[in-house]
């Protein structure tokens, strides 16, 4: 089975290209799950390197390559035709899906009663469904931003999922999730939703924040999970319509 990669030192030719980056971007690598802060990966594979815009320029096989999420891209290049963002808050047994661009609040979709690889099934299933590109996953994380062992969980399903997804071109990153199931609870009573309502919607609703967060960062505060596979990173690049232009 294919796996997750774990990030090598970076080389200086890396950390020229990191001077180009906001200071606040950095590296995590962690168990058999390679993410990267703020979607910049850094690796010995096949890449191009970043232009004066902050993406990808010219091809080079020994440099890194710059992948921004979409809420990033559209920020830097507000003409560029974009798919959705799928929202993902992972449960124990319950998991919530919610759909956006950015350009309008997003929309709570689904609430997902399974678990395993039918659950990742599921979502690649609803992701190209809905023309998705990207799938944002909730992060845990305790009040004072540090993780917890729920945070382990929730990195290792993110890296099969990764796996999974990249056969399509679809990208996963990580966005912290601290407090949203609160302030999803908060949004339904303020509509008026019934207990009934909020009850069965809940995790759906908490994947709209997960959404509102990222986007409101514009991208910034995403983690990138890349698998360890050379032929599944190119296809990341290719992006799911197999063009990133």
């Amino acid at each position: 089975m294919l796996s997750a990669a774990v990030l090598p030192a970076a080389p200086p030719s890396i950390r020229r290209i990191e001077r180009n980056l906001p200071a606040k971007w950095k590296i995590r690598a962690g168990g058999d799950v390679r993410v990267f802060f703020s979607a910049r990966m850094v690796d010995s594979s096949p890449i191009s390197s970043v232009d004066e815009r902050g993406f990808d320029g010219g091809t080079s096989a020994t440099t890194g390559f710059f992948l921004p999420p979409n809420a990033m891209r559209r920020d830097k290049e507000p003409s560029w035709s974009f798919g959705f963002s799928l929202g993902v808050d992972l449960g124990s047994s319950r998991t919530g899906l919610a759909l956006g661009k950015g350009l309008a609040p997003p929309r709570p979709l689904i609430v997902l009663e399974m678990r395993g690889q039918k659950l990742e099934m599921r979502i690649l299933e609803i992701a190209e469904k809905e023309e998705v590109d990207e799938i944002i996953i909730g992060l845990p994380k305790s009040y004072d931003g540090k993780e917890n062992p729920q945070s382990n969980k929730i990195r290792s399903i993110a890296g099969r999922l990764a796996v999974r997804v990249a056969e399509s071109g679809l990208r996963v990153y990580l966005q912290d999730e601290h407090g949203t199931s609160a302030e999803a609870l908060d949004y339904m009573i303020d509509a008026r939703l019934g207990k009934y309502a909020r009850q069965s919607k809940i995790d759906s609703y908490s994947a709209v924040m997960i959404l509102e967060r990222y986007f409101s960062a514009k991208g910034h505060e995403a983690e990138l999970v890349l698998p360890k596979n050379l032929e599944l990173q190119e296809k990341l690049r290719g992006g799911r319509h197999g063009d990133d232009d």
